[in-house]
């Protein structure tokens, strides 16, 4: 499709979608997310030449909150390699809420499933490697800002602060990983560096650009270089398409049919493999903690611009 087709597009379906926000509620278990404003809606796509489009509320700064879950996968990866991973974590899908506790008591493997719920991500911050949590989170940051092509993120300081002190699920969690024998270092430390991912603040167009490395393998289309081994970012989408929309992730499969992950913060990173990538705004949440207008954005573009890759 041409630039001035795709931009055409992208505007309308942003308008179509937007009522669509109303079926949603933003996220109120970690306090600061509540204040978000539940018609905001952005959309943003970054196609396979390095082109931005967007439309609505495509620079409204959030936290990425589960989508952190994809960068600190492919971050750890590119630190230790895949084998550090998943001989702690597996890749199978659960059906379960992202924060379930069960699966660790009954499965026959007694370690996460995937590491795309927060049992498995957790297990996943507990191996960045750092001398401190902080030194850790800020680590992670400088990767998430080679991804987009500049020297850093920022931190949602407020959001951070919140999480961290309503987070009795989280810890529920990361102590029966310890007891298990899987979750390295401290708890408390470890969930710190869990805190600080999840706190980092992006925009659409910042998701969409990670969209787009995804889809191109691991290079940036934008400068041109190669930013991740092809092999992580190939882990990265097959995790997405089968775990990425929390227990919703079949169902988005079958309805868009490309990888993609959300965030209780409103966002979603989407990926199409030589095409683009798209990033979405809109903290109005459905009940399985996935962006309302998002989805049907999503929805009407795969649809409209044949992007299902499955």
């Amino acid at each position: 499709m041409k630039t001035e087709g795709l931009a055409e597009t992208l505007s309308r379906v942003h308008g179509e979608s937007k009522a669509a926000a109303a079926r949603g509620r933003v996220a109120t278990y970690i306090p600061a997310l509540a204040k978000a404003d539940p018609g905001a809606f952005g959309l943003a796509l970054v196609d396979s030449t390095g082109s931005v489009f967007e439309a609505g509320d495509a620079r409204a700064r959030f936290t990425i909150q589960s989508i952190s879950k994809v960068l600190a996968l492919a971050y750890v990866m590119t630190e230790l390699g895949e084998v550090a991973v998943f001989s702690r974590v597996g890749k199978e899908p659960t059906g379960d809420p992202f924060n379930s506790i069960i699966r660790l008591e009954t499965s026959a493997s007694r370690k996460p499933f995937n590491p795309l719920i927060n049992a498995g991500a957790i297990v996943v911050s507990g191996l960045m490697p750092g001398s401190s949590p902080a030194d850790k989170g800020e680590r992670f940051r400088a990767f998430v800002g080679r991804l987009l092509g500049r020297g850093g993120v920022e931190r949602d300081e407020a959001v951070y602060a919140s999480e961290k002190a309503t987070a009795a699920r989280n810890r529920s969690i990361a102590w029966f990983l310890k007891e298990l024998g899987i979750l390295e270092g401290e708890v408390e430390d470890t969930l710190d560096v869990y805190f600080r991912q999840c706190a980092v603040s992006v925009d659409a167009v910042d998701l969409a650009r990670v969209g787009a490395v995804l889809c191109m393998d691991g290079m940036d289309p934008v400068r041109r270089e190669r930013v991740i081994a092809a092999r992580t970012a190939r882990v990265c989408k097959s995790l997405m398409v089968t775990c990425g929309m929390y227990d919703g992730s079949g169902e988005f499969a079958v309805d868009v049919g490309v990888p993609a992950k959300s965030g209780v913060g409103g966002g979603i990173l989407a990926s199409v493999r030589d095409r683009m990538g798209i990033g979405v705004y809109g903290p109005a949440l459905d009940e399985r903690g996935n962006s309302a207008a998002g989805l049907e954005a999503l929805r009407r573009l795969s649809d409209e611009l044949d992007l299902r890759v499955l």
